[in-house]
């Protein structure tokens, strides 16, 4: 192992722990931009929510407001530049906007109607999310370790699990092993990795036993745990946990 490279590998997760309560709502008509967007924005850890038209954008922004909303400006029903005009009358959230119209006119009317940062279309998606997280890095938020996958939250302050609002109670075994995989969404953790978490919490552990806690785990938090959106087998390796999305 190089110098320096273990510091690397536990900032990571550090920061994508930041910005696993954050959430981005994406409204882009064209369907395939917009998965692959979400496919980008959730790898760095944020949460992200997708919508297809201007009305339906600003219907969710009322409903549960995001921390940042990435806008393409040719849309059906409302377009990104009247969702921008009545978002600003309502709300400060941060707007990312979208266009494939590259015009320095059209880019001044898109940030004087209250648009926080522009991005011409066609984009490099690495790029645009780097965009995301310098907007996001404006937001002042309380900081909370709190950390959420779709309807699955994970307190440690609190040491709480919920899943869709509700309480799930977790043995202290059972919610280190969750806590280890949520900090780490997407991670695959192998049986020996999982049994570090829990050790001097269980008496006699094994590799059998994290298997048991992992069976517990899902009969609380996963709406049908013999098919698990949350917390995934990895064959031959380990488990994951993800946001239960499916992406």
């Amino acid at each position: 192992m190089r110098k320096g490279s273990s510091s690397r590998a536990v900032a990571a997760p550090v920061t994508m722990l930041r910005r696993m309560g954050m959430c981005v709502l994406v409204a882009e008509d064209n369907v395939m931009q917009a998965d692959m967007l979400g496919r980008y924005l959730r790898q760095e850890g944020y949460r992200v929510r997708i919508v297809h038209d201007g009305l339906a954008a600003l219907d969710e922004i009322r409903r549960d407001p995001p921390d940042l909303l990435v806008l393409d400006v040719m849309m059906p029903q409302v377009d990104g530049l009247e969702v921008v005009r009545t978002l600003r009358n309502e709300s400060d959230i941060p707007v990312l906007m979208l266009t494939a119209r590259s015009t320095e006119d059209d880019l001044l009317h898109g940030l004087d109607l209250g648009a926080d940062d522009y991005v011409t279309k066609p984009y490099s998606p690495r790029e645009l999310v780097a965009r995301v997280r310098t907007l996001l890095r404006r937001v002042r938020r309380p900081v909370t370790s709190e950390i959420v996958l779709g309807d699955l939250s994970v307190d440690p302050d609190r040491h709480e699990v919920r899943v869709r609002g509700d309480l799930a109670e977790c043995t202290a075994s059972e919610f280190r092993i969750l806590h280890t995989m949520a900090a780490s969404p997407g991670r695959v953790f192998s049986r020996a990795q999982l049994l570090s978490a829990v050790h001097g919490l269980d008496g006699y552990i094994t590799a059998r036993t994290i298997d048991a806690h992992v069976m517990n785990l899902r009969k609380k938090i996963e709406v049908q745990p013999r098919t698990p959106a949350y917390l995934l087998t990895v064959h031959g390796v380990g488990y994951k946990l993800v946001d239960g999305s499916g992406a």
